[in-house]
């Protein structure tokens, strides 16, 4: 994968927005899009079942340069290769953990990600070590249904204070992305605007461009 410092488009296989489609599948469509980045998020689905798709989705990712994320579950993530894990507040900081460090095993090239949702949160997940955050949500969002929106107000926060790479995520659309960019958001996250689009792959390239 490209360095995240160049990664603009994060998209996700989000089984909870398949629609019965298979996720390498999809993989494939944001890989022909123009995604830096794909997570797998699998919310309802045991840890052999997120194996076995992220094992399916890899060597898609690999041959397209794409990074792979592995949502939540840091053993998968080490046994499969992924690039990067992506934990929440409550799975890094509520576990006890304080620094990204300890996730590293040596010799390991695995990055970590963490999910915050206010500035006293990127502050403690910079702290941490963090390889980047997620700002977010921006805006109400059905991924997140109970999380109350950030607004663009902490975007404008990140753009000046955060200095690892940071994406904006939550209910961007293509109709909002413009401002979520005007705020200085780079990078940003899509889930629900790609997935629930008629050709994931052809909106992931109209995000892209939005992006250069």
């Amino acid at each position: 994968m490209k360095p995240l410092a160049d990664c603009k488009l994060y998209t996700f296989v989000d089984t909870a927005y398949l629609h019965g489609r298979a996720p390498e599948l999809v993989a494939q469509q944001l890989c022909d899009g123009g995604s830096d980045l794909i997570q797998l998020r699998a919310k309802n689905s045991s840890p052999d079942e997120i194996h076995a798709m992220a094992e399916k989705i890899l060597p898609i990712t690999k041959r397209a340069n794409v990074g792979l994320v592995i949502n939540d579950h840091l053993e998968i993530a080490r046994e499969i290769g992924a690039d990067i894990c992506h934990l929440g507040q409550e799975d890094f900081f509520d576990a006890g953990f304080k620094n990204v460090s300890e996730l590293k095993t040596q010799n390991s090239k695995l990055k970590i990600g963490l999910s915050t949702h206010a500035p006293a949160q990127a502050q403690r997940a910079l702290d941490a070590g963090a390889d980047y955050i997620a700002i977010g949500p921006i805006y109400a969002t059905g991924t997140k249904p109970t999380a109350k929106p950030v607004t663009l107000d902490y975007v404008r926060w990140a753009n000046e204070n955060v200095k690892v790479p940071w994406f904006a995520i939550g209910g961007i659309n293509l109709q909002t992305v413009d401002e979520v960019v005007g705020a200085g958001a780079k990078r940003i996250c899509i889930v629900s605007a790609i997935l629930n689009s008629l050709d994931a792959a052809k909106t992931c390239a109209e995000f892209r461009k939005k992006l250069e």
